[in-house]
């Protein structure tokens, strides 16, 4: 993803209000299936970490990316955004 791409993505997540709370139990199979759900609906999600979350929120980040192969856009405080192509309907058409 090249930098256009991801500032891009950034902008549009600006707007967009959590759609999965990472609670006290972090990354769970649980999890990762309605992450997987809510990526594959809308190519770019917004996670939250609640307060009762002790985990990094960037290693988070990559651990909920890996599992869903998705990516990374950006992790600011305890807000994870993440984006994943949909190869049979993508919505979202970068730069």
């Amino acid at each position: 993803m090249t930098s256009k791409q991801r500032a891009y993505l950034k902008s549009l997540a600006m707007t967009m209000d959590p759609v999965v709370h990472i609670g006290k139990s972090s990354v769970t199979p649980e999890l990762i299936t309605s992450v997987e759900e809510a990526i594959e609906k809308r190519e770019l999600i917004k996670l939250a970490i609640l307060k009762n979350c002790m985990d990094d929120p960037k290693a988070i980040a990559e651990m909920i990316a890996e599992r869903t192969k998705s990516q990374v856009v950006q992790v600011i405080g305890k807000k994870i955004v993440l984006y994943r192509k949909n190869k049979d309907n993508p919505k979202i058409e970068l730069p």
